[in-house]
């Protein structure tokens, strides 16, 4: 494959920046402006659970019929219009005329979005890749695209003075999203060809939900990093569902943007991570990653806005060291562990697990214990955060003792023994 040109570079990195723009804007702030309505915590919950239900169910669309005769950025142009659409119409259909909340209407309008919007991940890594001589190097630089769009959009909360209103608290970030979904969605269209790839394979269920890295399950301690992974997203998506919304209740200005901190020390931390991959080994790297969900919530339950505002702000820059550690790791253990010829399978399969039914659960959960510790005017945040922390410590317990790969990621070949 000839060098990537600097023109194909360009339309590759604003499709990043759009691609993660587009669910960067509204997603955070959603909570805070779900809960202002007077929607509950346990329906907020179940709003941020249709993002796993898409991951679940838009595989079975996009894998098996869309990109099977369509070109991926053709599909993805189709589905971020349709995201777009989807998500305005969600943005006038979160009240009623009456002002109060119309749960159902709005719950199947935000998973339709999320099932259009959730293929776009894999969608944007196929047309990236598929464009790239040297995906080692040359995919780090566009991809980060997206972490940066992610980080720019959330800015537009520190207008919030100018127009006089708490942006995060209106349905002002879903309209915006909408329109720059709509955007990408017709930029989509210009970039590079990627056509379906010609095979006699075809897409079973089984491939999309990773049934032949079950195979892989006969390891101990791969099953033990399965287990951890899906319980580490219990708590995890107390942070992703009602960050926001904690912040804001306590009276932080500019919630969202100070929230992107965390996007920050993500791109700084996957910078340094190459440092750590060559000293530590899987073990340590993800026991790390789980630590450090431990101590962002245990800084939320102890922190406020006097003299222990330090230790909110070190829990939301945290998040770089909670998503690389334990994420990122865990992607490259599945690609050391999986035979070539199924480490796709296997992605699949993690995905599921983790942004699928972890995050399915664990939104469910969070919603229950947030509306457990509702109080009259707020809710009792220290008791909401404490919960996550403790159940991120127990399963930290539970992988330390139980987990003894000696895998090395930062190899090209792995060092397993047997502890």
């Amino acid at each position: 494959m000839p060098t990537m040109s600097m023109n194909v570079r360009v339309r590759l990195s604003i499709m990043m920046f759009l691609q993660y723009a587009f669910q960067g804007i509204w997603v955070i702030p959603l909570v805070t402006y779900l809960g202002k309505e007077g929607y509950t915590g346990s329906q907020i919950g179940s709003i941020y659970g249709t993002i796993a239900l898409g991951f679940i169910i838009a595989p079975f669309f996009v894998g098996m019929i869309a990109d099977k005769f369509f070109s991926a950025q053709k599909v993805l142009g189709v589905m971020n219009i349709l995201a777009g659409v989807l998500l305005l119409l969600a943005s006038k259909m979160a009240v009623a005329a009456d002002g109060t909340p119309q749960f159902s209407v709005f719950f199947w309008i935000m998973l339709a979005h999320c099932i259009c919007y959730t293929p776009s991940w894999a969608l944007t890594n196929t047309i990236a890749l598929s464009q790239m001589s040297d995906p080692g190097k040359q995919f780090p630089g566009i991809r980060v695209m997206g972490t940066i769009g992610w980080i720019v959009v959330s800015a537009v909360t520190l207008l919030g003075p100018t127009l006089k209103i708490n942006i995060e608290a209106t349905n002002l970030p879903m309209i915006i999203g909408a329109v720059i979904g709509i955007v990408t969605g017709v930029f989509s269209f210009m970039l590079p060809s990627t056509p379906p790839k010609v095979t006699d394979h075809k897409t079973t269920i089984g491939d999309i939900i990773g049934i032949k890295a079950l195979g892989l399950m006969k390891d101990s301690n791969f099953a033990i990093f399965v287990m951890c992974s899906f319980l580490i997203m219990l708590p995890g998506t107390f942070y992703w569902t009602f960050c926001n919304g904690f912040l804001n209740e306590i009276g932080m200005e500019f919630a969202q943007f100070k929230q992107s901190t965390g996007q920050m020390s993500e791109l700084v931390f996957m910078l340094i991570m190459p440092f750590f991959f060559a000293r530590f080994g899987v073990k340590k790297m993800l026991l790390i990653g789980m630590l450090a969900w431990v101590g962002r919530f245990v800084c939320f339950a102890f922190g406020d806005l006097g003299s222990t505002a330090f230790l909110l702000y070190m829990g939301l820059i945290l998040h770089g060291v909670c998503f690389d550690f334990f994420f990122v790791t865990g992607q490259l253990y599945t690609d050391k562990k999986a035979p070539k010829e199924i480490q796709a399978s296997a992605q699949g399969f993690i995905s599921l697990i983790t942004f699928g039914l972890g995050w399915l659960v664990g939104t469910k959960l969070a919603g229950l214990v947030v509306d457990k510790f509702a109080t009259e005017g707020g809710h009792n945040w220290k008791g909401i955060w404490l919960i996550p922390a403790v159940m991120a410590a127990v399963i930290a317990i539970i992988f330390f003792l139980s987990f003894h790969d000696k895998t090395v990621v930062g190899q090209d070949k792995p060092e397993q023994a047997a502890a």
